[in-house]
């Protein structure tokens, strides 16, 4: 073979495209596998997928199984803050919330987490102690993500170090756009091997890669690469999190464990402040992926206005009328 690459000066996915264009299988762990090719991830139908999402809201849920998934919805939360004006004392206040979200109403869950800048990892976990409560830090120059790869990697095992339970990861948009597939898959991979034993969810800023064929190539990407969970967002840009992008999304994930057996968690996160809105991404989520994703190891919500409104809704339910506003922390 005389056009063979010099595999000691490549990257390790240049030499996984090569075996795949010529056909050739690799043993790893005592399997095969082959990476794909990801200019060949599957187009999507827009006009299906936007009418698809729409059809999930207009299902009835009843008011048992709608308190049900009041309470689950709350209990998926990353309750959120990622201002630079953030202090000590607002990381403390919003985890004293996410362990007590309304002490008036027995028997409100928990959130899932707190996600924090990583300078605020270690404030955050000393407040939650023992409450069961996971620490996710963003990294990877959030929410931009344009810094050279080994500041990245100092950004997530600076996070790790500090205590991360999870760390949320924004992927290089630029090179994605410019087409370089193995640089981003690359730069996944080396975080997650960063993260260490801490989850990795790989935000891929939907609302910068303009089509869903992107943002089912980007999906794709991501859980090759490594990521524990798929992120539709920061939250910094609009549009942020949407029901069409998050179906294109778990129908990545359906797809991907219908081949590899693998679970992979899936977090949309922007622009969700509403409990009907929470509940109808539930109804979705069930439909496509199933039971076994129903918790929050595997499904989360990126908010920080969505928990009051549920536990707003919650009140509803069992009393009938609605609270002020007032009535609940703010954060």
């Amino acid at each position: 073979m005389s056009d063979l690459p010099d595999f000691r000066t490549s990257r390790l996915s240049d030499y996984f495209n090569y075996l795949y264009s010529t056909n050739i299988t690799i043993m790893a762990a005592g399997a095969l596998t082959m990476l794909p090719d990801f200019s060949l991830s599957p187009r999507i139908d827009q006009v299906g997928a936007e009418e698809r999402a729409s059809r999930f809201t207009k299902r009835s849920i009843k008011k048992e199984s709608k308190m049900n998934g009041l309470k689950l919805v709350l209990n998926m939360i990353d309750l959120t803050t990622l201002e630079g004006k953030d202090t000590d004392g607002k990381v403390k206040q919003l985890c004293y919330k996410a362990m007590h979200p309304h002490d008036a109403v027995p028997g409100i869950p928990t959130v899932a987490a707190i996600c924090v800048y990583p300078s605020m990892v270690k404030v955050a976990k000393k407040a939650l102690g023992d409450s069961g409560i996971r620490v996710a830090s963003v990294a990877t120059a959030f929410p931009s993500g344009q810094a050279p790869k080994d500041v990245k990697i100092r950004d997530t095992k600076y996070a790790v170090n500090e205590g991360a339970d999870e760390v949320d990861m924004v992927i290089s948009r630029g090179k994605f756009h410019a087409g370089e597939y193995n640089f981003v898959f690359d730069e996944i991979a080396a975080i997650k091997e960063a993260c260490g034993e801490a989850r990795l969810k790989v935000i891929l800023e939907t609302g910068e890669l303009g089509t869903f064929d992107k943002v089912r190539r980007a999906s794709d990407i991501a859980m090759h690469a490594g990521a524990d969970f798929i992120k539709t967002s920061t939250g910094k840009i609009q549009p942020a999190a949407t029901m069409p992008v998050t179906l294109v999304m778990l129908e990545a994930i359906r797809d991907f464990y219908y081949k590899t057996g693998k679970m992979i968690g899936m977090k949309p996160a922007g622009g969700i402040s509403k409990s009907k809105l929470a509940l109808h991404y539930l109804v979705m989520l069930k439909e496509v992926l199933g039971e076994a994703w129903m918790n929050n190891e595997w499904f989360r919500f990126g908010a920080s206005s969505l928990a009051n409104d549920v536990l707003m809704q919650i009140v509803k339910e069992q009393t009938g009328v609605y609270q002020s506003a007032n009535y609940f922390s703010v954060d």
